[in-house]
């Protein structure tokens, strides 16, 4: 993944927030609310040029890659799992990526960025089914209870979870108890509660190609 600094540059890239820096996307520090242009020197005078379908296909799948912090092949295996299978195609791409663990502790709000989570993850502070898991790409199945390890994280890490999820609205699939900070998962994520700024089907056209 790109160092710190450079996580900007992505979200000019793609003339789009990614949300790559957490708390800071939704403030007026945020690129492209500052430097809604392409990054480099030719950046405020260079216009963005009309793309090819081509063009446009690898645009989305650059975009969604980098949304959910995904190297190359990672998303390029979801792709082809998806592909395989015989329910519909983007609904089963929209399930890997929004199942793994990293996202869910994301989305749980437990922390502020993917980045952050897949950290949070490795540092074995989640626990499946009370049992560590340090996994971020582990998928998560229905019936299975996300919680965290209150032991191994301090106080005041606890204290702003439960700042930052007390108005926090959970995807539907999720059920969360705010009290114990544990989430149950009661179904697989449905395509319309991913990301709706990623377009799947040039994703897969992509690599239908």
């Amino acid at each position: 993944m790109p160092a710190l600094k450079d996580k900007c540059n992505l979200c000019r890239r793609e003339g789009e927030k990614l949300y790559l820096k957490g708390e800071r996307c939704f403030t007026t520090k945020c690129a492209i609310v500052k430097r809604n242009f392409l990054p480099g020197v030719h950046g405020p005078s260079a216009q963005r040029r009309k793309e090819t379908d081509y063009g446009k296909q690898l645009r989305a799948k650059q975009s969604a890659k980098r949304l959910y912090g995904l190297k190359e092949r990672q998303f390029s295996n979801y792709i082809h799992a998806a592909m395989k299978k015989r329910e519909n195609t983007k609904e089963m791409l929209m399930n890997f990526l929004e199942s793994r663990l990293d996202n869910v502790v994301y989305r749980l709000g437990l922390v502020t960025s993917r980045a952050a989570a897949r950290q949070f993850v490795g540092h074995c502070f989640v626990r499946v089914n009370d049992k560590k898991v340090n996994i971020p790409s582990y998928l998560v199945k229905p019936g299975e209870i996300i919680s965290i390890n209150q032991v191994k994280i301090n106080k005041k890490i606890i204290n702003d979870i439960r700042e930052r999820i007390k108005a926090k609205e959970v995807p539907v699939w999720f059920s969360l108890d705010k009290q114990k900070l544990e989430a149950k998962v009661i179904s697989k994520p449905q395509l319309a509660q991913g990301e709706k700024q990623i377009d799947l089907k040039s994703i897969i056209e992509f690599y239908s190609r």
